[in-house]
């Protein structure tokens, strides 16, 4: 199973990151953390790097939901969406699977829970649009759950 879904679109970096803050909110997420990573590298580190940010995203229902399951549940939360400059012109977006990330959580009641967010997400990824879409899934190693 991959950890992830994503697309990549034919318009630039800030344009990619509007778009797909826009999709997140008409798809019922609301964006509670935006790490700029190129800039926190530079500030931290005085390295550079290409436009990467990572939005937390979190449909408070959801989430609700799925802490009223399993409390600790919160240490996956909210579901990471990368937007990342990958060249001139070309923006992939790519977010968490959140089946993938629960599996390491014995509570089928959580992981129909994670299937519902899943389809959310899925929906919003696929609905962002550009001159150009690719859509990949990477695999896990067999056993091992992905980031949340």
């Amino acid at each position: 199973m991959g950890y992830y879904f994503s697309k990549t679109l034919q318009v630039g970096f800030d344009e990619a990151v509007r778009r797909t803050t826009e999709a997140l909110k008409q798809g019922g997420f609301g964006i509670i953390t935006d790490i700029d990573v190129k800039r926190t590298f530079k500030d931290k580190l005085g390295v550079d790097f290409r436009n990467y940010r990572i939005l937390g995203a979190c449909n408070p229902r959801l989430a609700h939901e799925a802490l009223q399951l399993e409390d600790k549940v919160g240490t996956m939360l909210p579901c990471n969406v990368v937007v990342q400059e990958i060249a001139h012109g070309r923006t992939e977006i790519a977010a968490i699977d959140p089946v993938a990330s629960m599996q390491a959580i014995d509570n089928p009641d959580l992981k129909a829970s994670a299937e519902r967010v899943q389809t959310l997400l899925r929906k919003v990824v696929d609905g962002l649009s550009g001159d150009m879409s690719i859509h990949r899934k990477v695999d896990l190693p067999q056993g091992q759950a992905g980031p949340a």
